[in-house]
């Protein structure tokens, strides 16, 4: 059995020894839940690392969005070479999904464009978990929603192994329930081709093929092969075929579940004609009708998820089976979860059910699904505590949510910080200045960093003053530049890099708190109208910004308030706890704090920024107006393949973009 073995130039430094024996100790004495709380740069993900090597269990952990879990995928990735190391997140590049606005009576049918490679992720991610222990999985929220019983999954395999007996006709039925379509000049992943006696066989979770050649005493060798030159890459003892998808579902059941379905959609129609909405009657009877007839001739329809209920046999109201139900058939509840930026996660997987629901009750009120469909969906936040085992929620920031849950539980400490930067660097110094004059202080205060070849973060509270600031500072003679939502998501990483090169002096924006934001030259961060509590100046926001300032030697903070708000006095009392702590390990190790020093990353090729470029010019109004049905095809086609090769490159933000030129020619 493979053991987890983490391999890196590195040893745990700082507070990073103590972080780990404290979590590790936890574990051990089993707390349902932890927090590691560390600051920015402390190297959370390395310590996560050693708690994996150390404690030996499947893994878990859930970020709030697909940038930050493709780092952490490529991080853990690196760290563990030798272990099954997943990347599971929502598989759609395009995703429109059905729905009805009464107002304007409009339906909009569900449309989607799926990422190969990112489904092949997902299903190497089910199937490593099902068969080696040694796996880590990062994953999305897109982990709480439905994607099939585990059992059945796990159910319908196909076992070869050389000299067994089976006949070319049975492998092919077997394959076509596993989901696998038979392709003799289009090989890809999900597909089967027949070759004399070689079946070829490309599983649809790995990169390579399989070959098994048959003859008439049964399976003769299986080898491993490179799909696209056919070169033989090793021999088999023998392999385990998994499902194509990972909806499964045996074509048994189809008898009694359409007998079932039939019932509730006679009870829907009868429902609606006693209401008097005639529409939505025949509405309902015409849509299930032709969904049955789909499912029985072709084996699916688009919009099945919305019978899974039926398929699963779950009862009303039942959870779905998600990714944290195929851990549970792996591992019982010997397993691990992280919970990544709890503070942004945490609500983003609480609020999902909702809004899922919302839509979903449209489209049934409207005969436009029946009632099962509410049951295709993410799981309830409370199902998903029920199915937490134990639990790390790691964060710089943790809500007062993640804390409480860890208050009182008996054993090892439950909170664990993690303050000390490898490089010794402390938290920023903080001052607060009356806002009379703030911004002519601010000059002055920006000037003094421009001498040094410093930058400087301003934060405002709406765009409006964000870029009459910009204006306002750029006529003084400083090289400024705003940022906020109306900036596109590129130009976003550009303006930042910019501020690196010396481009700019100043980046003035409303929310610099986006996680990953690592700018070494900035020594100065300026928060105006810090005493207006809310979102963007509350206790954690503040923390954030400040901490943005923590990568320099010089790093100071200014915030221009008139009095002290609680949340100001709260996150100024944290910074300066956390400092004094990271003072005293410096004091006591003689460590002496260095600024971090780190290249600026490669922009996006050059030329792809161009090929941007030129779509965007090419889907303005007057261009979409001016283009044939036949031109917009071949636009979303090209569009399509750069989407799909920035998706292969975990470039999600570019990827998005091509997704977004995508919805504007469909919607012209």
């Amino acid at each position: 059995m493979k053991k987890f073995t983490l391999k890196s130039n590195y040893t745990p430094t700082g507070d990073q020894p103590e972080a780990i024996d404290q979590l590790t100790r936890g574990l051990e004495t089993s707390l349902p839940e932890q927090v590691l709380v560390g600051v920015t740069g402390s190297g959370k993900t390395f310590t996560m690392a050693n708690i994996i090597e150390r404690t030996q269990r499947p893994t878990l952990i859930i970020s709030h969005n697909k940038t930050l879990a493709a780092q952490l995928y490529q991080e853990f990735r690196d760290y563990f070479p030798d272990n099954a190391v997943s990347y599971f997140v929502s598989y759609y590049d395009y995703y429109q999904p059905e729905a009805y606005i009464p107002q304007t009576d409009t339906y909009i049918e569900k449309e989607t464009e799926i990422n190969d490679e990112i489904d092949k992720l997902r299903l190497a991610a089910t199937t490593n978990l099902l068969t080696r222990p040694d796996t880590i999985i990062i994953a999305s929220v897109s982990c709480i929603y439905n994607i099939g019983s585990p059992k059945e999954y796990g159910h319908f395999v196909l076992e070869l192994r050389p000299g067994v007996r089976i006949s070319r006709e049975s492998m092919f039925e077997r394959l076509v329930k596993l989901q696998y379509e038979r392709s003799e000049y289009g090989f890809h992943r999900g597909t089967f081709r027949v070759r004399g006696e070689n079946i070829d066989i490309f599983p649809a979770y790995e990169n390579e093929s399989i070959r098994v050649v048959v003859s008439d005493t049964g399976i003769s060798s299986i080898t491993r092969h490179d799909p696209l030159t056919g070169k033989t890459i090793e021999k088999l003892p023998g392999t385990v075929i998994y499902p194509a998808k990972h909806y499964m579902t045996d074509p048994q059941k189809y008898k009694p579940v359409f007998a079932q379905i039939q019932n509730d959609l006679d009870a829907r129609v009868k429902e609606f004609t006693a209401q008097k909405k005639f529409i939505e009657a025949q509405r309902i009877r015409e849509r299930v009708t032709y969904d049955l007839e789909m499912i029985q001739e072709a084996g699916f329809v688009n919009g099945i998820e919305n019978y899974s209920r039926y398929f699963d046999g779950r009862k009303p109201g039942d959870p779905p089976y998600s990714l944290l139900d195929y851990f549970e058939e792996a591992a019982k509840r010997n397993w691990l979860l992280f919970i990544d930026e709890s503070h942004m996660t945490v609500p983003q997987i609480r609020g999902m059910y909702q809004g899922d629901r919302s839509r979903k009750q449209t489209l049934i009120d409207y005969g436009f699904r029946l009632p099962a469909a509410i049951d295709n969906r993410p799981l309830r936040f409370e199902e998903f505590q029920r199915r937490m085992p134990q639990t790390i929620y790691v964060s710089a920031t943790p809500d007062d949510w993640e804390v409480s849950r860890v208050i009182g539980q008996s054993g090892a400490t439950a909170v664990v910080e993690q303050l000390v930067r490898p490089t010794g660097l402390m938290d920023p110094t903080i001052d607060i200045r009356p806002s009379a004059g703030q911004i002519d202080d601010l000059i002055r205060e920006v000037e003094i960093r421009v001498s040094r070849k410093e930058r400087t973060l301003v934060t405002t509270l709406t765009k409006r003053t964000a870029e009459d600031l910009t204006k306002f500072m750029t006529d003084r003679g400083l090289k400024v530049q705003y940022l906020h939502a109306d900036v596109e998501t590129l130009e976003r990483s550009d303006i930042l890099d910019d501020l690196r090169r010396g481009t700019f002096d100043v980046v003035v924006g409303i929310n610099l708190l986006r996680e990953g934001l690592d700018l070494p030259e900035v020594s100065l961060v300026a928060v105006l109208d810090a005493d207006k509590e809310g979102f963007l100046r509350s206790r954690t926001s503040l923390i954030q910004t400040m901490g943005r300032a923590a990568r320099h030697i010089n790093g100071r903070v200014i915030l221009y308030a008139d009095s002290t708000t609680k949340s100001m006095a709260a996150a100024i009392a944290e910074v300066e706890r956390r400092r004094a702590a990271q003072e005293a390990f410096n004091r006591t190790h003689n460590l002496t704090p260095v600024s971090i020093h780190k290249p600026i990353r490669s922009r996006l090729v050059e030329k792809e920024v161009e090929i941007v470029t030129d779509i965007e010019a090419s889907v303005l109004p007057k261009a979409v107006e001016a283009m044939t049905p036949l031109d917009k095809k071949r636009k979303v086609a090209e569009l399509t393949k750069l989407m799909r090769e920035a998706s292969k490159d975990l470039d999600f933000e570019t990827a998005a973009r091509y997704r977004d030129m995508i919805s504007s020619l469909h919607d012209a």
